[in-house]
Formats: structure tokens, C-alpha cells, sequence
């Protein structure tokens, strides 16, 4: 990536995140919303934008609506960001976090030791 390219990632992340902070009049748009990342094409037409949304049970929904959004989102973006063309903007469900605690989940299981049972009783020591 240039480092046009990784300029422009940086500032649409910031921006975006302030435009879903801020709210929009989307009732499927709740939870808490995080951009994880931004991938914009060499051409710099298109931007992937990657969101982690909590709770779980909302995510598609979240995802449909800022699908839906995309246009009023990449307006409001306009106003605060000088750029001669602003990408079209696709959001996608960033699943990277759900695998990333899963593995973790997975080696703390199996390094904690399993329960063995009660420990056998160790005579005190003879003073002989």
C-alpha cells in the first residue's frame, strides 16, 4: 500500500468512526460499532471497511443497515475530508476478533490443568 493510500485509510477510519458515533436515524444501526480496519483499492474507488459489532445477535443487522447507509455515511464524510474523489464505501462483519477469541479461549484451556480430584493426604513429616 502507498503511502497515499495508507493516508487516506487512516483518515476515513477517524471519520467514520466519529459519523457512527455521532448516531444515524437507523434504528438497525445499535451496539457498540467499532471500524477495525480500512482497505482502499490502488485505484483509491473503492474502500473495504471492516466493522466488529457487539452484541452478537445484532451483527447482520448492524451490517444491512450501514450497507443501506453507505451513501448518506460517505456524504457526511465528504463534508469533513479534502479529497478531489472519495471512495465507495463497502462494509463487511469482521470475524478476525470472534477467531482470535476462540484460539485464545482454546489455549487457555488447554494449559489449565484438568481436576486431577482430591489431593491425597501427605502425612505431616517424623521428626526421628
Amino acid at each position: 500500500m502507498s503511502r497515499k493510500t495508507e493516508q487516506l485509510a487512516s483518515t476515513l477510519q477517524r471519520a467514520l468512526q466519529e459519523v457512527i458515533a455521532r448516531g444515524l436515524n437507523d434504528p438497525r444501526i445499535t451496539g457498540l460499532i467499532t471500524i477495525t480496519s480500512v482497505r482502499i483499492s490502488p485505484d483509491l474507488r473503492e474502500a473495504v471497511v471492516m466493522v466488529s459489532v457487539l452484541p452478537e445477535e445484532k451483527q447482520e443487522l448492524v451490517v444491512h443497515g450501514l450497507k443501506h447507509a453507505a451513501p448518506h455515511i460517505r456524504r457526511e464524510i465528504g463534508e469533513n475530508i479534502r479529497s478531489r474523489q472519495l471512495p465507495t464505501l463497502h462494509f463487511r462483519l469482521d470475524e478476525s476478533l470472534k477467531k482470535q477469541a476462540a484460539v485464545i479461549r482454546a489455549i487457555s484451556q488447554a494449559t489449565t490443568p484438568s481436576d486431577p480430584g482430591p489431593s491425597p493426604e501427605v502425612p505431616p513429616p517424623s521428626d526421628t
